[in-house]
């Protein structure tokens, strides 16, 4: 799910023209070392925390048909997940970072939600709405600064952009469709088919064809006294 969430992002900035024909985009984590093998104007969008949003748990699954009307399997409920990432521009000149940046963030303010043209795999298949919030406060419990921090680098102007996405739950297939009538076997070995119109493999007599009944004063031990 996360690669199909980073790939929404690069079709998001791509449709509003960003990073541009002359910029790379880039998802790695922007440590001196990434800074120093940087040699065109960048667009970094860093992951840098993934939690789920426990309001939204559910439990017990969903069926699933195709468009035949058959069972194809049974999948969990989703599960939903906050990423946050920090989107950063690189340059030589701050003035053309401050430049690149704002285009990056009027692409991601446009919308509260990715396009369904952006999703692929399993965001594509699930249809659910996949939210997306750009230049809020960074994630409970940290700071910008502590993010820097732990990368080794300076404090740089960044957008804060969360996406709120479901994980899809655990896919159970469905068996093939019952093509066979029931079949009973008695202590005996005897095979019986319940009445049923489509063809069986079963051998032994079949319940639909009609019996006569017992003469009257002869009750078969099985039948219940009327």
């Amino acid at each position: 799910m996360i690669h199909e969430v980073d790939e929404a992002i690069r079709r998001l900035l791509a449709a509003g023209d960003v990073p541009g024909e002359q910029g790379e985009l880039a998802f790695d984590a922007p440590t001196t070392e990434w800074t120093a093998r940087r040699n065109a104007p960048t667009i970094n969008v860093f992951l840098y925390d993934i939690r789920e949003d426990l309001t939204r748990r559910k439990s017990g699954d969903v069926e699933v048909h195709g468009d035949d009307g058959v069972l194809l399997g049974r999948r969990g409920v989703a599960r939903w997940f906050q990423l946050s990432y920090l989107v950063t521009a690189w340059t030589n000149r701050a003035q053309d970072e401050h430049r690149l940046l704002s285009q990056a963030l009027s692409a991601l303010v446009r919308t509260e939600r990715l396009d369904q043209d952006w999703l692929t795999g399993s965001l594509a298949e699930l249809g659910l709405t996949v939210g997306l919030q750009a230049g809020g406060p960074v994630t409970e419990g940290g700071a910008a600064s502590d993010v820097w921090s732990a990368l080794g680098g300076d404090l740089k102007p960044a957008i804060n952009l969360r996406v709120i996405s479901p994980l899809a739950g655990e896919w159970t297939p469905a068996g093939p469709p019952v093509t066979e009538g029931m079949v009973l076997r008695s202590a005996e070995g005897q095979a019986h088919r319940l009445r049923y119109d489509g063809p069986t493999t079963a051998e032994g007599d079949a319940f639909a064809v009609s019996r006569p009944r017992p003469p009257a004063g002869r009750r078969r031990r099985s039948e219940p006294i009327r």
